[in-house]
């Protein structure tokens, strides 16, 4: 198996670079369309807070039906996004066919079925749960109770890009360790340790390079932490891991109070237009942050379709294998092109094409698939492919494969 060998990364020197990149790499469609504009083009009438001024706004792209328009596509496939493509759980759909007739009432501000129903089948107290308007939320809340001016938070260079915004808004300093192969480089962001150190992010799986760190050494790191430092092991996509040395954080919970995991409803159940993740903290923890949240946070929607999702554990295990079949094909393609790529656990994979990833990205939205191009990444001869259905894959591989013969790769 080839696996994506280190690239340079180019670290971040100064906030405005760091957000202005992750206002690009957020984008909903098409990395490649460039788009301007924006309070940060233009002289601001009213001043905003400094740490504002630097942040570039939120830029949609072109919409799917405008890309298919454009190219003259009777059909186009989004694997950009790392959605689950088998969408929810049939037994969500029909709850929404029988249901709706009390929105005109507020949802419950406590979530008290959501997390009577989270709490029981994790084995946590229900008082150690804090659900918000996707895991988004809860980021926010941590560095909102807990950042101040001058704090610091540790985290990954090529990582989630939300922590270093929640940060940078609270005042506080993010400080930026660049992956090694693709994956946290634990060492490395321990010694990055100094008194003003508030927060370390570790996200695991790794959005977008997909890796996990072993078993062992994440334990370690966490163990080694001091203790009044809040360790967030962001988990987002861990119901698509499938090897043994994933380390298991919620038992570790009654032993290192400083830890905070967190989940989301957005990835393998399906449920990212709803938005609801939730974090699972010392009870201590979850106190300050429900202090600092929006009372109706997550709207009644959100919390019935989660109690349902989670309910129907056989859909999220077909899921699970659905994945890893269409991962080992990837790979096995990949490997027969002569092209790399880092080991994934998650739901998508990032791949060298050895070409421009604009280039290759754009090429592949005019064979109607829409893929995440890994330039403005640190990766810029990569593309990140959520893994599909089996025509997904296959589809993807042929696409991909006349590219490279085209450029002259193959």
């Amino acid at each position: 198996m080839k696996r994506l060998a280190a690239s340079t990364h180019n670290i971040v020197q100064i906030a405005g670079t760091i957000f202005e990149r992750e206002d690009k790499l957020t984008r909903e469609s098409t990395p490649f369309i460039h788009e301007e504009g924006g309070d940060s083009c233009m002289a601001l009438k009213f001043k905003t807070r400094e740490a504002v001024s630097h942040i570039a706004p939120y830029v949609l792209g072109k919409t799917l039906s405008d890309l298919q328009k454009e190219h003259g596509l009777s059909s186009i496939r989004k694997l950009s996004e790392n959605e689950n493509i088998y969408g929810c759980s049939s037994k969500v759909k029909q709850w929404f066919k029988e249901n709706g007739s009390d929105l005109f009432l507020y949802p419950d501000g406590a979530a008290v079925d959501l997390s009577h129903k989270v709490a029981t089948f994790l084995g946590v107290p229900k008082e150690q749960l804090v659900f918000g308007n996707g895991s988004d939320e809860v980021i926010r809340l941590l560095t909102r109770a807990y950042l101040s001016n001058g704090d610091a938070a540790i985290m990954a260079d090529v990582t989630f890009p939300r922590y270093q915004t929640n940060v940078f808004l609270e005042g506080g300093t993010p400080i930026i360790v660049p992956l090694v192969n693709g994956t946290h480089d634990l060492q490395a962001m321990h010694d990055q340790i100094t008194p003003s150190t508030k927060m370390i992010f570790v996200c695991n799986p790794n959005n977008p390079t997909g890796t996990i760190v072993g078993k062992k050494e994440l334990l370690e790191f966490i163990g080694r932490v001091p203790s009044h430092i809040l360790v967030v092991v962001d988990e987002a996509y861990m119901e698509y891991v499938t090897t043994d040395d994933y380390l298991e954080t919620l038992p570790l919970l009654s032993t290192f109070e400083n830890l905070i995991v967190l989940r989301t409803f957005s990835k393998i159940y399906g449920l990212a237009g709803l938005r609801v993740g939730f974090g699972v903290m010392n009870q201590e923890i979850a106190e300050q942050l429900r202090k600092v949240k929006d009372v109706f946070n997550v709207n009644t929607v959100a919390q019935k379709s989660a109690v349902i999702a989670l309910e129907d554990q056989a859909f999220i295990r077909e899921c699970t294998h659905k994945n890893e079949q269409g991962r080992l094909f990837l790979e096995g393609e990949f490997d027969r092109l002569g092209v790399s790529y880092f080991p994934s656990q998650s739901n998508f994979i990032m791949v060298d094409t050895g070409l421009n990833g604009d280039t290759v990205s754009y090429e592949l939205v005019k064979r109607g698939l829409v893929v995440r191009s890994g330039t403005l990444l640190g990766y810029p001869t990569t593309v990140r492919v959520t893994i599909g259905t089996e025509e997904d894959n296959k589809r993807f591989i042929q696409a991909l494969e006349d590219i490279l013969q085209s450029e002259g790769v193959k």
